[in-house]
């Protein structure tokens, strides 16, 4: 029996090309949510500063192709690249460090390598053999890695992070084909960064190494060796915890990182820069090591940590429990306070609580009011109160997503006199439906990766406070939604003094929309915060935070 066993998980098995490029894996051990993305992104900015083109891969264990039909309360932010892919909110965290541009193949989920192995093997692919973990699924797993390696960017550095901790069933599939890239590769080419934990226990005023040590014998149990560890600390590592830690977890002191915790995530790279982390992986791989350009970079983190203004921001949504669910939108508020030398106070309110307070009840003390994307009717009617409260009192109003939508259905009721108007997602039989699904999603079942997804033209109205804002009438943003505005109310509500400032070229679709006669209403159907960077923050959002400091200007004068 067990000779003709041996060979049968080999069947149909071609080992891939490994692309000529160096890689770094990063691992996390102890706990969750220690900053493995942000480590990731940390290093790779640091990298790029210094010439190299990089590449970022999230891998993540978990069943599902990928997240977006997972609700925001389980998995915070869906992160869209311009491809269309729906994405891990790490991609999120890579795209803002590194300023590139991710696709599908910068997230790969166990649901994706499972889909494709499954798939090979109703299509006869394994000529007959056992289709088996090993090495069926480690090796698609390797060839998801190459074929990231293999872009016409050609990555010098790709860096793959894995999601989850060192332990968990779900990823070892994952960190088995690292330990077999390894050899695949060579170990010039390939480098493993481990993150993990040093509590700080305060009855002993003492740092412990030990659940860092148990972390690295797991790994080592697995077949990993780390090179490098970054110790997420909040006290300042001294030499003899770094030489404890080498000593137990067989590395030198030299290759123990601190990543003390920092007011924001974006002093991180800089601290990592402080501590030589880029340079000793330059020179573990071979490669040349070089002064990063970081001065922009310094100056708008100079802005976060000591702005000389600050304003408030209202932000009336459904998921405001978990801020990560609106992950990119922080962010991108910051970018903007960075370029204005102001801090944005985001004031985060319940729409449930909107419509049981009334909105003069939350609003009345803000200077803006965005109301982000969102699924789902409950919570609607406060949005609606809350578009009400800003436009009539010439309260700076952002919409995005189903900001715009509910912008539209409040301006229809109230300004266009279309009684009960509102979107067919939450009332199908609405007499006077604004929001419309969309001609192509009226045959859609399927709820996974259906939605109009990625980057689509919008051509801007000059004269607007959108093209204002862009300087461009032909500008590209990214989608995620099903609902549109409906194009037979185009021309009531233009009656009524509502301004359709942008508009999809190719089928027609509004895009953006503006209110004549205010200081600053601006809705779009898209998400801009997807493209905001902490040095190049995204127009909508700049314009919005300055008429929001412009209103906070008025009512002190």
């Amino acid at each position: 029996m067990a000779s003709r066993s041996k060979h049968k998980g080999n069947k149909g098995r071609t080992r891939p090309r490994i692309p000529r490029a160096k890689y770094v894996f990063v691992t996390g051990g102890v706990v969750s949510s220690l900053g493995k993305g942000i480590t990731s992104a940390s290093l790779g900015l640091l990298l790029k500063e210094r010439g190299y083109r990089v590449t970022i891969l999230k891998a993540d264990p978990y069943l599902n192709v990928d997240p977006g039909t997972m609700s925001p309360f389980q998995h915070g932010e869906v992160y869209v690249t311009d491809d269309g892919a729906e994405t891990d909110l790490d991609l999120g965290h890579y795209e803002r460090f590194i300023d590139v541009s991710m696709s599908k193949l910068n997230n790969v989920t166990s649901g994706q390598i499972y889909e494709r192995v499954i798939q090979k093997e109703r299509d006869g692919a394994y000529l007959g053999g056992t289709v088996q973990v090993i090495p069926h699924v480690t090796d698609e797993i390797i060839a998801r890695i190459c074929e990231l390696a293999s872009t016409k960017e050609k990555p010098q550095f790709v860096i793959t992070e894995v999601g989850g901790t060192v332990g968990d069933i779900e990823s070892l599939p994952f960190l088995e084909a690292f330990r077999q890239f390894f050899l695949l590769a060579g170990a010039r080419n390939v480098l493993f960064v481990h993150v993990t934990l040093l509590p700080y226990i305060a009855a002993a005023d003492e740092v412990k190494t030990k659940p860092t040590q148990h972390s690295v014998y797991r790994l080592r149990e697995i077949g990993l060796q780390p090179n490098v560890i970054v110790a997420r600390t909040e006290k300042p590592i001294e030499q003899d915890v770094r030489d404890k830690i080498a000593l137990f977890c067989n590395v030198s002191a030299g290759d123990v990182f601190a990543a003390k915790d920092a007011a924001s995530i974006y002093e991180v790279p800089l601290n990592l820069e402080k501590e030589g982390l880029a340079d000793n992986v330059l020179k573990k791989m071979g490669m040349r090591a070089q002064p990063p350009e970081l001065h922009a970079w310094r100056s708008r983190v100079n802005h976060i940590l000591s702005p000389s203004k600050r304003v408030t921001v209202a932000i009336v949504g459904k998921y405001v429990g978990l801020q990560d669910a609106y992950k990119s939108i922080n962010e991108a508020f910051i970018h903007a306070g960075a370029e204005l030398d102001l801090h944005v106070d985001t004031r985060w309110i319940d729409a449930e609580l909107v419509e049981q307070d009334g909105p003069a009840a939350h609003l009345s003390e803000v200077h803006g009011l965005l109301i982000p994307g969102g699924f789902g009717v409950r919570g609607s009617e406060g949005k609606v109160e809350a578009v009400r409260y800003a436009r009539e009192n010439g309260l700076p109003y952002f919409g995005i997503c189903l900001g715009l939508q509910m912008a539209v259905v409040e301006f229809a009721r109230t300004v266009a006199g279309l009684k009960n108007a509102n979107s067919s997602e939450f009332r199908p039989r609405t007499r006077h439906p604004v929001i419309a699904l969309m001609p192509g999603q009226r045959a859609v079942a399927q709820k996974g990766g259906t939605m109009r997804l990625g980057s689509w033209s919008c051509h801007l109205q000059r004269g607007t406070k959108a093209f204002e804002a862009y300087g461009s009438e032909l500008i590209y943003e990214r989608h995620r939604h099903r609902y549109e505005f409906n194009n037979a109310y185009r021309e009531p509500l233009e009656n009524a003094g509502m301004v359709f400032s942008g508009v999809n070229p190719d089928e027609g679709l509004v895009e953006m929309a503006e209110v004549k006669g205010h200081p600053w209403f601006v809705c779009c159907q898209f998400h801009p915060e997807l493209k905001s960077r902490l040095t190049r923050a995204h127009p909508l959002f700049l314009k919005f935070v300055e008429s929001s400091y412009n209103e906070k200007l008025r009512r002190n004068s």
